[in-house]
């Protein structure tokens, strides 16, 4: 009945590194045979000197069936194999049946009941390892319920074997003459025992390396096993006669519930080491409760073992709970800080109203929403009703009352709010009403989102469709003009195809630009250099200036003014031959105070001798009239014998960060 042990000396970060992971690892790879035969030797040896010493403390207990009441070396063995894996199976085994023969040996046991012995305890301690990856996977702790009923279900199974084989082999080879069944039990019952209270620490102290306490923790939970194992060691010693009336238990509960309730497991498996020792010791050595002559041996152990098992199962389901828990409110935690960013981000909080008393609970994310301090969590009806917009609060209370008078169970609104600094902010309320028995509301449970962005879109959207509609009757009532005009001026249907062909698209060009800037003005570099580019040759065309932003109507009237000019320029004046040329210059004049006034000037030379023409036509009659009728200023266009000169004025509003001025040279 013997087990190994893994880190009897507290060095198990160097065995797991130095030659569990590199000599069960690296078997294998042919490289490092020698590393992997010590690795494989230190194992065996450490975990054989382990179980040896445990073993003769079980031995030390022996019934009149020459069998021990408690084997610690059976938890040394299971906890090893568990906290080490199934890697460390063939060093731990070989262990574990070396000691336990050499511990039968020296116990006045034969060869072969010392051989089956060490072979059914071997077994015992793989059986145990088996179960429990094969239910919970390679890595195992005892953090949780089930783990823990696991644990106790595994070692269970595997004892229970083992006692099986144990009892067959006490029979054959002796030295017990006692029925099989009486063995059993008490080998049964000693295995477990030795398992539940030895190897829980094992696998603690595995789990503590992998995710290891924190300072305070440790010396907390240290602390703690030292100041319980002193009261266990004092109340064993003292409670015989009168005193035996009072269970240990009663004294040391509430240490332990202390431990398990703020430290992890490992620490929980500490204390019920100690415990367990405390109790084999004082039984053991006829000190104290367990220790009373006058109480027959076999009622002693019995109690010893009752009392072990007891207060292991207690305190490593205790320990399980409460790491569960502490994983729980983690999570939750994380969830809740998680959500409250999530809110505090997207603008969606949450809130809990009490109907009857006006009371609300509310979270981060909507106390962002409404204005208030990060650490406020509580609020009143009321207070949310005074932030409420005044002309939306009627509205509110109808809808409200209306749910309640209908019993909905929903209820949606919309809303603004001032916020503290005065920003108004608009509100998306959804909520769920419960109602008692009577029909009477009694929580709302809700959530407020902002919606200020939405409803900006929105009003934008509105704008943008009214605007389009304006533009775009502008736009036909533009073209229904143009047309007529072209008629109008027109000598034949090819000219007018030809005249208003050009003119629509000199209109679709334009509203390009614009809709190219959203409708927020064009640079008149850029409109000259478009209403120039279809007659731009290498040296004919010269535009220079200072940067100007027109507006959307100022863009559109000098697109078409523009356009007339280049047209005539193109069919009668300087563009019409080789060595004309047209220059475009412009400035602008500012007293400081009023818009600025833009003086654009346009002058053709080299063309053919220019007279003024006969008729007033259209192109004439849109460059004369549309700058004083749409932008309110002045053109004065004069038809002299060496070109065109036009001058145009008016005001502009003018952007003080671009006004530097930009000179470029229109090229197509």
């Amino acid at each position: 009945m013997a087990h190994y042990s893994r880190q009897v000396s507290g060095t198990m970060p160097a065995w797991q590194d130095r030659l569990l992971i590199g000599a069960f690892g690296q078997e294998a790879q042919g490289g490092d045979r020698l590393q992997w035969l010590v690795g494989n030797i230190g194992v065996a040896l450490a975990v054989g000197a382990a179980y040896f010493l445990a073993a003769q403390l079980g031995l030390a207990l022996l019934t009149e069936e020459r069998v021990a009441v408690f084997w610690p070396a059976s938890g040394i063995a299971a906890g090893t194999l568990i906290a080490l894996g199934c890697r460390a199976r063939m060093p731990v085994a070989a262990g574990v049946f070396a000691a336990s023969v050499a511990a039968s040996l020296m116990s006045d046991r034969n060869v072969w009941s010392a051989l089956a012995f060490a072979l059914c305890n071997a077994s015992e301690a793989l059986l145990v390892m088996w179960l429990i990856e094969r239910w919970f996977g390679p890595t195992f702790n005892l953090d949780s319920l089930r783990r823990v009923v696991g644990f106790f279900a595994a070692a269970i199974v595997a004892t229970a074997t083992a006692a099986a084989g144990a009892s067959v082999a006490m029979k054959l080879f002796g030295p017990s003459t006692a029925e099989l069944l009486a063995v059993w039990k008490v080998w049964f019952a000693s295995d477990a025992l030795g398992i539940v209270t030895i190897a829980p620490l094992l696998i603690g102290i595995a789990a503590a390396v992998r995710d290891a306490p924190s300072w305070r923790e440790l010396l907390e939970g240290t602390l703690a096993v030292v100041v319980l194992t002193a009261v266990i060691s004092y109340l064993l010693t003292v409670l015989s006669g009168p005193w035996s009336l009072i269970a240990p238990s009663a004294f040391y509960f509430p240490l332990l519930l202390w431990l398990v309730s703020r430290c992890h497991p490992v620490f929980a498996a500490a204390a019920v080491f100690t415990i367990a020792g405390a109790i084999v010791w004082t039984t053991t050595h006829d000190i104290g409760r367990y220790g009373d002559p006058t109480q027959p041996m076999a009622i002693r152990v019995l109690a010893a073992q009752l009392v072990m098992l007891s207060t292991t199962l207690a305190a490593l389901a205790l320990a399980a709970l409460f790491a569960e828990r502490r994983k729980q409110e983690a999570a939750i935690a994380e969830r809740d800080a998680q959500l409250a960013l999530a809110g505090k981000s997207a603008l969606v909080g949450t809130y809990v109203l009490n109907v009857n008393t006006g009371r609300a609970q509310f979270s981060a994310g909507y106390a962002a929403i409404h204005g208030l301090p990060s650490d406020a969590e509580e609020g009143w009806r009321d207070e949310w009703m005074a932030r409420v917009h005044p002309d939306d609060r009627a509205q509110l209370d109808e809808l409200r009352n209306k749910t309640f008078a209908e019993r909905l169970s929903e209820h949606r609104s919309e809303y603004r709010i001032f916020r503290p600094e005065g920003e108004l902010r608009w509100i998306e309320g959804r909520a769920v009403v419960t109602y008692d028995g009577d029909g009477h509301p009694q929580r709302m449970i809700g959530v407020n989102i902002d919606i200020t962005d939405r409803k900006r879109a929105e009003e934008h959207q509105k704008l943008l469709v009214a605007e389009l509609d304006h533009r775009v009757k502008n736009v036909l009532a533009t073209v229904t003009a143009v047309a007529s005009d072209t008629s109008q001026h027109s000598n034949s249907m090819a000219d007018f195809i030809d005249a208003f062909d050009h003119r629509i698209r000199s209109m679709a060009d334009t509203q390009a630009l614009l809709s190219k800037s959203h409708w927020k003005g064009v640079s008149l570099n850029d409109l000259v250099r478009q209403e120039l580019a279809p007659y731009v040759t290498a040296e004919n065309t010269v535009a220079e200036g200072p940067y100007v932003e027109l507006t959307a109507t100022a863009t559109q009237t000098m697109a078409m003014v523009l356009h007339e000019l280049a047209t005539n320029a193109a069919k009668y004046g300087a563009l019409s031959k080789p060595l004309g040329s047209v220059s475009v210059r412009w400035d602008l004049r500012s007293n400081g105070h009023s818009p600025a006034q833009l003086k654009l000037q346009w002058r053709e030379e080299g063309g053919p001798l220019v007279a003024a023409p006969g008729r007033k036509g259209y192109g004439t009659s849109v460059i004369r009239e549309l700058i004083p009728y749409e932008l309110g200023g002045t053109v004065e266009l004069e038809y002299r014998e060496n070109g065109v000169s036009c001058i145009i004025e008016f005001a502009v509003q003018r952007d003080e960060d671009r006004d530097t001025p930009v000179r470029s040279e229109p090229r197509v």
